[in-house]
């Protein structure tokens, strides 16, 4: 009899990223607990990988704690030990900032930051039980850098960031905490309806990153299964930015 396969939860897993890093987490031979908000988004995508891999969707609300409590809850009873999480699940709202509601505000914060601080606080200590694991929280470059009428957004990546090293420190050795901040990627073909054209990108668009091209899911799905593995185990607390280097070029007007 085979040993049951190690556990990650996935939170938006259902389109963009998130979808991205389930499917390579099934090809590398995870049972893919995937959660979502959107339950029928979390349906179509659930049936699209089906015989993948052993996957689990659960509908979750990450910004509702008794709802991450029995999402956890509900993967704990799976067999095979909880080795990962994936907090991916963000949203963002683009609002002038004199005219951004504390609603909308307290919204995206609660989706994007607290979301992952709850899926911490209830799984870290099932991972631990379990024999440690690892934790990737999905920050931007939204955290360095931004456009007009982005605060709260920008304000819960870079919340993101300060939270991974303060896990880190709090949950090592046991469990180790990192984050990845990606830039312009191309999720455009990665949405919930898998019959979604891909956005028509243009040659400015590549050409203006220094690897010549805007990114795909898979990048950063690359990055995430490195980081959740044992390959990574002296690595924890850190940030990687995921961006063709666009953080580092210097721009100015001409």
């Amino acid at each position: 009899m085979t040993d049951p396969l190690p556990k990650v939860l996935v939170t938006g897993g259902a389109r963009g990223i998130g979808r991205g890093v389930c499917e390579r987490l099934l090809d590398d031979g995870w049972h893919v607990v995937m959660l979502d908000a959107d339950a029928t988004a979390l349906e179509t995508m659930a049936e699209r990988l089906a015989g993948r891999g052993m996957l689990t969707a659960v509908a979750c609300d990450v910004a509702d704690e008794a709802q991450v409590a029995a999402a956890v809850a509900r993967a704990d009873e799976l067999p095979g030990p909880l080795k990962g999480l994936v907090n991916n699940a963000g949203i963002m709202h683009r609002q002038p900032v004199t005219e951004l509601s504390l609603a909308d505000w307290r919204r995206v914060i609660d989706t994007n930051l607290t979301g992952a601080f709850l899926l911490a606080k209830h799984a870290a200590p099932v991972m631990r039980a379990d024999g440690g694991g690892a934790i990737v929280n999905m920050a931007s470059t939204r955290a360095h850098m931004s456009e007009p009428d982005t605060e709260s957004y920008a304000a819960s990546k870079g919340g993101l960031v300060a939270l991974t090293h303060a896990l880190a420190i709090s949950l090592g050795p046991d469990v180790r905490v990192n984050a990845v901040s990606p830039g312009w990627i191309d999720v455009s073909a990665w949405r919930a309806d898998p019959d979604a054209a891909p956005e028509d990108l243009t040659h400015e668009d590549h050409a203006q990153h220094p690897a010549g091209r805007v990114g795909r899911p898979e990048d950063v799905a690359e990055l995430v299964a490195y980081l959740l593995e044992d390959r990574s185990g002296f690595v924890t607390g850190s940030e990687f930015v995921i961006d063709s280097g666009m953080t580092r070029k210097m721009i100015y007007a001409e």
